[in-house]
């Protein structure tokens, strides 16, 4: 089955504290941004959580939202039904991708757990948003742990480009989780691919828009 496309998203900076929000489309409430993140792999075209026929794409970012109608804290909207909303964008290997960029030039800066630095200028996450609106979307869950059933995905159709340089950026961060040994001493390895294996769909259902 498909749904009629309506999608609403905003930025506003007119305050101290910038907004983004979602709506429409599949949704039937308000969510606003919380946070956003990239997955990447080994290669170019298996870093991405979600595969289109089979085919994977070098990497996948995430916009997560949380349900401001229903829940009074994200951590309450984490664990609880329609209370996250997941919008999916494709990497694909080509141009230099400017917004991206503005993330992608300080992570050396930032290679090591716990480090912290300024963004030097604004990101506007509406500005990662693909020029076609088609999408596809279906109920399921967090891809990381205690991977909630609590997320309507909106993944969209057509990726976005983003140069093989900024992909290998991602590349010089390190886990604290992976480790190896040099001289007996545990050095911290670094974060080569960090995407969920594809899971069985489990009679869900997934739905496209527009017709």
């Amino acid at each position: 089955k498909a749904v009629n496309f309506l999608y609403t998203y905003y930025s506003n900076y007119n305050t101290e504290a910038s907004v983004s929000g979602l709506t429409g489309g599949p949704l039937e409430h308000s969510y606003q941004l919380v946070q956003f993140h990239c997955h990447w792999g080994k290669c170019h075209s298996s870093g991405s959580e979600h595969m289109v026929d089979g085919k994977g794409f070098a990497g996948e970012l995430h916009l997560v939202h949380w349900n401001v109608d229903l829940y009074n804290s994200v951590e309450e909207a984490l664990a609880s039904s329609k209370g996250v909303a997941v919008i999916g964008i494709f990497f694909q290997i080509g141009r230099h991708n400017d917004e991206l960029g503005k993330i992608t030039d300080i992570l050396h800066e930032i290679t090591q757990k716990g480090e912290e630095c300024s963004l030097p200028k604004k990101v506007d996450p509406s500005a990662f948003i693909p020029e076609s609106h088609d999408y596809w979307t279906y109920e399921g869950s967090l891809t990381t742990p205690p991977c909630y059933e609590s997320v309507t995905w909106i993944l969209f159709k057509r990726p976005i480009e983003v140069s093989e340089e900024q992909i290998e950026k991602f590349k010089v961060l390190h886990s604290s989780n992976l480790k190896a040994y040099v001289n007996g001493e545990p050095v911290v390895g670094k974060v080569t691919e960090n995407c969920r294996p594809v899971q069985p769909l489990n009679g869900r259902i997934i739905r496209e828009a527009p017709y």
